[in-house]
């Protein structure tokens, strides 16, 4: 009996060692409103690779070079032959107006068919939202317009799952991501 136990907490603790990792989060279905004033979700991503991240028009820090990041990203796919969708969750949706993030966008892209601003929810449902679906804070506190939120993109591969989570910050996030979205296609 003693042996039996043994071989079997062995097992498990083998288990945390194996090659073969979990697959990430799956996301959620969902539907928003994008910066045309469409309906895009979930279902609009289907069988597609695709790339999210957080943002907000009023941002005064990293929005911004997030954005012209995901630009210079989404040129390069489109050098190398890949396809991929990009999506931009408004972490502010009371300020951020389907009309404020198509202007937006405009700053960065003159392509936006696989780029999509989203809002169309609540501040307390966006929170929500990214806690629960790509486990990342935002919070916007009472005192000021900017809001508190994650730096990271993630790449989504066509089931759902998010394949990778990568700081805008890296060196190589542009390198990483491309290898990841060519894995995936």
């Amino acid at each position: 009996m003693k042996k039996r136990l043994a071989g079997m907490v062995l097992i498990v603790l083998l288990s945390g060692c194996s090659p073969f990792q979990e697959k990430g989060p799956t996301v959620s279905p969902f539907t928003f409103v994008n910066q045309h004033g469409e309906s895009f979700g979930f279902d609009e991503l289907e069988g597609k690779v695709w790339i999210a991240d957080f943002i907000f028009t009023n941002c005064e820090t990293v929005c911004p070079p997030m954005t012209s990041t995901l630009s210079d990203l989404q040129e390069t796919l489109k050098e190398e032959g890949l396809e991929a969708e990009f999506v931009s969750f408004s972490v502010d949706p009371e300020v951020d107006s389907p009309e404020r993030l198509k202007g937006y966008l405009s700053a960065f892209t003159e392509e936006d068919a696989n780029w999509n601003l989203l809002t169309g929810y609540t501040q307390e449902q966006i929170e929500k939202f990214a806690l629960d679906e790509f486990q990342t804070l935002v919070s916007k506190p009472d005192e000021t317009d900017q809001v508190l939120h994650g730096v990271n993109f993630y790449v989504v591969d066509p089931e759902g799952v998010i394949v990778e989570e990568l700081s805008f910050t890296d060196s190589n996030v542009t390198e990483k991501i491309v290898k990841e979205v060519k894995r995936h296609q």
